[in-house]
């Protein structure tokens, strides 16, 4: 049986050894935990198919005289609004994680088919950045986009369009573009004037059959009113 002494050796003994354990485990290096980078790791969003949003400049450009970009310099005809990731079931993701926007000659280049940096701004935000694609590669992909779609030409800028329905826009528009149908679009109003020409086409920008919730919105039968360019 040990006696004081013996008891206070082994005491200070375990606390040396223990407290030379502690030195040791403190001076190991933190053990790095790999994160992955979002190049190695991209986020890849799921959509089905695009929808090509053609605006009609004239009357966006009644309603807000005030966006002299667009609406104070030319007169544009059908602008691209958007080029935007849809479901098949109705819908498509919107405000996705993304990275830098587009830079200063990626937004100079799109000015040419979609004539406002705010609208650029929001497009890339609201829908290019859940293409899976950068900035310059969505906003490279909108501009194929929207030169891949034929206007007709009763509806090209400078034109003055005859009054026309809903059905007959959409007519123009499928005998202006060889292998699209009428499933494959629809036209929105603004009230009873023609706002957006709104086209379905795959991840290659071939036309093909819309969604869900892809429709004709405008009033039926009756002539819609199409301002002309000024």
């Amino acid at each position: 049986m040990l006696n004081k002494r013996q008891w206070r050796i082994l005491l200070i003994t375990v606390a040396l050894l223990g407290a030379a354990t502690l030195v040791e485990w403190m001076q190991r290096p933190t053990p790095r935990t790999e994160v992955a980078s979002p190049e190695s790791n991209p986020l890849k969003p799921e959509f089905d198919y695009y929808l090509i949003a053609l605006s009609w400049s004239p009357t966006w450009c009644e309603d807000n005289p005030g966006d002299h970009e667009q609406c104070g310099r030319r007169g544009y005809g059908f602008i691209l609004h958007g080029l935007w990731p849809q479901h098949e079931r109705g819908g498509g993701p919107q405000h996705c994680a993304a990275g830098k926007g587009p830079d200063h000659l990626t937004r100079n280049r799109a000015l040419s088919f979609m004539p406002s940096r705010n609208l650029i701004e929001h497009e890339w935000r609201a829908h290019g950045s859940c293409s899976g694609l950068d900035a310059g590669d969505y906003f490279e992909l909108a501009d194929r986009a929207f030169s891949s779609i034929n206007i007709p030409p009763t509806l090209v800028a400078g034109a003055r369009p005859a009054p026309m329905t809903a059905n007959q826009v959409r007519s123009a528009f499928v005998e202006a573009n060889p292998g699209m149908k009428e499933d494959m679009l629809g036209v929105s109003c603004d009230g009873r004037d023609l706002s957006e020409v709104r086209i379905c086409v795959d991840k290659e920008l071939n036309p093909r059959s819309c969604g869900r919730g892809i429709r004709m919105s405008c009033p039926r039968e009756r002539p819609i009113r199409i301002p002309a360019s000024r």
